[in-house]
């Protein structure tokens, strides 16, 4: 087949339509329905006239292909152009498979670990410095416009963040300090073939005012930090050797 029949725009046309190279993709022959429907208007315009040729066209370019989809235009052009001119697809078909895995491993690298990483880079930033931007504005305005009435209420607002700091404290000495005592008496006289009864004194603890222990210490290293000015290092080493030493003596469990 000779003579033009395929204009700039149904090159641009099927250049377009590779974005829908992935659309038929199986496992049986990859990216090859979707290399024929990318093909299929231009081969049309060319076959049109003889449909069992354009049967014939489709059904070979349905075959196993794999590439990279932005690449894909080089070779579909190359593809038509050699068609155009009356080539047949036993010819075009080495030029065709000589090309696929080359440029897919360009296009890969290139769209996936090259271009892409960079523009989402771009994009984040830019998007995250639009951000800051918008809320460091808005927090001016905000705050000009507020100093007046939270000056106002500044005490109001210390003494309750003071309340919610001492709760957060408290409950933090309660869960992570841990202080058990290991001291049980027995209770009567000791008799021969008799269970004796026992008391425990931490449960005792527990029952009048549990993790009365943690808070207590986490109370005493305060003073030591507030008022003697111990620094927190001289503070683990103390806790280190009193844990140590009242556990050998059995009074800590």
């Amino acid at each position: 087949m000779t003579g033009s029949k395929l204009t700039k725009k149904d090159y641009t046309k099927t250049t377009l339509r590779a974005y829908f190279l992935q659309n038929g993709f199986n496992y049986s022959n990859y990216q090859g329905l979707g290399y024929a429907l990318v093909m299929y208007p231009a081969f049309k315009k060319l076959y049109g006239d003889n449909p069992a040729k354009l049967a014939e066209e489709l059904d070979n370019n349905c075959e196993f292909y794999n590439t990279n989809p932005n690449f894909l235009p080089f070779i579909t052009s190359i593809h038509l152009a050699m068609a155009e001119n009356g080539m047949e697809y036993d010819e075009i078909r080495g030029i065709k498979m000589a090309l696929m895995g080359p440029l897919a491993g360009i296009g890969d690298s290139l769209s996936q670990f090259c271009i892409a990483p960079l523009l989402f880079l771009i994009c984040e930033n830019v998007t995250l410095l639009a951000i800051k931007l918008v809320m460091g504005g808005y927090g001016r305005r905000l705050g000009t416009s507020m100093i007046d009435k939270l000056s106002e209420k500044m005490g109001v607002i210390s003494e309750a963040a003071s309340m919610i700091g001492v709760t957060v404290i408290a409950g933090l000495a309660a869960t992570f300090v841990k202080m058990n005592v290991a001291i049980t008496f027995s209770a009567g006289a000791i008799e021969e073939g008799v269970k004796q009864s026992t008391v425990d004194i931490q449960a005792m603890l527990d029952k009048v005012a549990p993790a009365l222990l943690p808070v207590l210490y986490t109370a005493l290293m305060y003073y030591l930090i507030k008022k003697k000015g111990v620094t927190t290092y001289w503070l683990v080493l103390i806790t280190v050797v009193i844990g140590v030493a009242l556990s050998c003596l059995g009074i800590l469990a």
